[in-house]
């Protein structure tokens, strides 16, 4: 799609004179033009020639003339991007090609060995020309946009690459994402583009500030607004949050008789100007075409330079083989295509004040100490708090009240204080000092223990409020009796009442009472009792690990579990036949005698199973054989990154059916590294260890399959 100053000059006139006129049904084709032009001035080139309240002037008289004329009413016309609430679920399609992830690199020596690949793969030698384009690597939703003799047809998410969710209606309410594009002058009868949904920065904070006014919860950064925008079942939320689609590739495309029409483009970078004069938003300036790959390089250091400068989100940059042909030649593994990178951006970065500490008392009375800061942004967020982790930190660090810090957000999500800029003290700053005293209780001054071996310090008094709570929070989490509806919040306010006195109260609650609370309808009342009904029934390796017994993890409570026939068994069991256990050792052992040693804990489990909670062992509990002539009989595996058919948790159970032990980092014990999207360090040890083999997700899978 290509303008002209003169198509300004008289999409601005006509605009200004239908605003003034009644129009008739025969200036029906010029308005529905004069709109999608004014639409591709805001949403594409971000630069409209009218106000938002001229453009809904127009677009009122479009829907005038369609509804009393709705025979005439075209499937382009731009009333047609607004829909009503979407009244069932989102259902599952298959894209026309898999979206693939992308490798990784992260400096300029990675992208050396990429075009060393590309060429090898290609059979290409250092002497032939291998041009490369790239662009920004957006933070937001990936979608797949369908068209079909020039009109969009369908729209869905990435979804595990293979299918997504069906995302039409919304996809409708972009005004970036063109209703009709012309693709038919070029052959092309259906073709599958690539995309990526964002919301610019500026329009975030205003969607956020409208949220505030409205008493709503915050969006924590732009992926996540347009990710769940995306979702949202009325399309009009869509288009209220400003959500905006740029497309990077052409997928698929084909003519009328099915024949491959993508090769005739040639090149990616000839394919991202069509898309271009056809009207949709692409990269413009972060579009580069580069006769190396130090030009490619370069190029992306210079966009990690200005990113915050850049009126969206991105994380780094995208380096593609231009030849479509060579693309082809080069090919594609089960993961990612191996004609194209990511260039990932440094974590981000910044310099904020530390101006003090508090202290938080875990589950098993561990005290973490957190910094509270300056609001700093960081990565699309605001930084006001972070984890000290633990004494030993502070200290590593040299750590002050008052002192400048610098905060990193390790791989973009987790805030983390790097160093304390030490040079800029100017005597003011105060060593933090750690509490000798239990800081929930402190007018009982419980004095904290730090034991052998341990980092942290603890408070030894099981009855701390703090502790009660936390432990309370944990036994109904998701990870241990998984009571769905008991949050955090509830467990608080039922505990301030003085119903939840210790665990067992959990599977004793009033509900009548409950129900007259303010905030608890008869349907959320019904649904907590039956979740909670329901977790009575847990095997008891989820109630072992729900108790909050100090080093007893989720793997150590299933395989205590199948040693006894009922949970109370434990009482008579020494530290010696624990240790007779081949993983359980002798601080797991002290602390599981000195739990069925205490009065108290055999009266709670007992009040428990009075209350109809499961204490005997199921066959969910016992041991699984494991067949030695399984794939991965002895083997050691290790999990990273963001897997796309199954949870992490799911991949893990699988890997031990098959008879693998899974780990925790990377070492030289480690014998298989299954890797997702986003691998990151884990990945290049395991590289740099050379001894690891390495396997995607579908490749573990077709591996036990096999």
């Amino acid at each position: 799609m290509k303008y002209t100053l003169e198509d300004q000059k008289t999409y601005f006139e006509t605009a200004k004179a239908f605003i003034k006129d009644h129009l008739s049904v025969d200036q029906y084709d010029l308005l529905i033009r004069c709109i999608q032009y004014h639409e591709w001035k805001y949403a594409v080139q971000n630069d409209p020639i009218i106000t938002d309240f001229e453009y809904d002037q127009l677009f009122d008289k479009l829907k005038q003339i369609e509804l009393k004329n709705p025979s005439k009413v075209r499937k382009d016309s731009p009333t047609q991007r607004v829909a009503t609430d979407l009244k069932d679920h989102f259902f599952s399609v298959p894209h026309l090609i898999p979206m693939l992830s992308l490798g990784n690199s992260y400096n300029e020596d990675d992208l050396i060995d990429f075009d060393s690949s590309v060429r090898k793969n290609a059979k290409l030698t250092s002497e032939d020309q291998v041009y490369y384009t790239i662009e920004p690597k957006y933070d937001g939703g990936s979608i797949a946009l369908i068209y079909e003799d020039d009109v969009l047809i369908r729209a869905a998410t990435r979804g595990n690459g293979t299918e997504g969710e069906e995302m039409t209606a919304n996809a409708k309410a972009m005004r970036s994402i063109p209703l009709k594009a012309a693709f038919s002058k070029f052959g092309i009868h259906k073709v599958e583009l690539r995309g990526e949904a964002l919301i610019r920065k500026d329009l975030f904070h205003l969607v956020n500030e409208k949220r505030a006014a409205s008493d709503l919860s915050l969006f924590a950064n732009p992926r996540n607004a347009a990710t769940g925008g995306l979702r949202t079942k009325d399309a009009n939320e869509t288009s209220a949050r400003g959500i905006e689609t740029f497309v990077f590739q052409i997928g698929y495309a084909i003519d009328q008789n099915g024949n491959d029409k993508l090769q005739e483009i040639k090149t990616h970078f000839n394919a991202i100007t069509m898309l271009a004069d056809l009207g949709f938003k692409t990269p413009g300036e972060g579009l580069k075409l580069c006769k190396t790959i130090k030009e490619a390089s370069d190029f992306a250091n210079e966009w990690e330079a200005k990113r915050e400068s850049y009126d969206y989100e991105i994380d780094g940059m995208v380096i593609k083989v231009n030849d479509l042909q060579l693309q082809d030649i080069i090919g594609v593994t089960q993961h990612h295509p191996r004609w194209a990178i990511a260039f990932k951006f440094k974590a981000k970065q910044a310099t904020t004040r530390l101006i003090g500490v508090e202290y938080q008392v875990g589950k098993v009375g561990s005290i973490t100490p957190v910094a509270k800061l300056e609001p700093v942004s960081l990565a699309g967020v605001t930084v006001s708090s972070v984890s000290l982790h633990n004494e030993d930190f502070i200290s590593s660090r040299d750590l002050m009240i008052g002192d400048t810090v610098l905060v990193e957000r390790a791989g973009d999500v987790i805030p983390y204080i790097v160093k304390a800029m030490k040079e800029l003290r100017d005597g003011s700053e105060q060593k933090i000092e750690f509490p000798k005293y239990c800081p929930a209780d402190q007018d009982k001054k419980i004095a904290l223990i730090r034991e052998e071996g341990e980092s942290a310090w603890r408070c030894p008094d099981p009855m701390c409020s703090a502790q009660r709570i936390q432990k309370l929070i944990f036994h109904v989490s998701k990870d241990a009796m998984n009571i769905d509806g008991f949050g955090k919040s509830n467990v608080e306010k039922f505990f301030e009442l003085g119903w939840l006195e210790d665990l067992s109260r959990v599977y004793d609650l009033d509900y009548t009472k409950i129900s007259a609370l303010e905030g608890f309808g008869s349907k959320s009342v019904e649904k907590l009792q039956a979740s909670i009904e329901r977790a009575k029934a847990n095997p008891i390796s989820r109630l072992l690990h729900s108790l909050s017994i100090h080093h007893l993890g989720k793997k150590a409570g299933k395989i205590l579990a199948s040693e006894v026939n009922h949970v109370l068994d434990f009482v008579n069991w020494d530290e010696e036949k624990y240790e007779t256990i081949k993983e359980i050792g002798p601080v797991l052992a002290k602390n599981m005698v000195a739990f069925f040693s205490s009065a108290s804990n055999i009266e709670l489990l007992q009040r428990m199973e009075a209350y109809g909670v499961n204490l005997k062992q199921l066959e969910s509990d016992k041991p699984k054989d494991i067949d030695e002539s399984s794939i991965l009989y002895g083997k050691t595996i290790l999990f990273t990154g963001s897997l796309q058919k199954m949870k992490r948790k799911e991949a893990q159970q699988l890997a031990e059916i098959n008879g693998a032990k899974n780990i925790s980092a990377v070492s030289s014990n480690l014998d298989i590294l299954v890797v997702g999207e986003k691998a990151g360090s884990k990945l290049k040890k395991a590289q740099a260890l050379g001894t690891v083999k390495i396997y995607t997700e579908l490749e573990f899978l077709e591996l036990l399959n096999a």
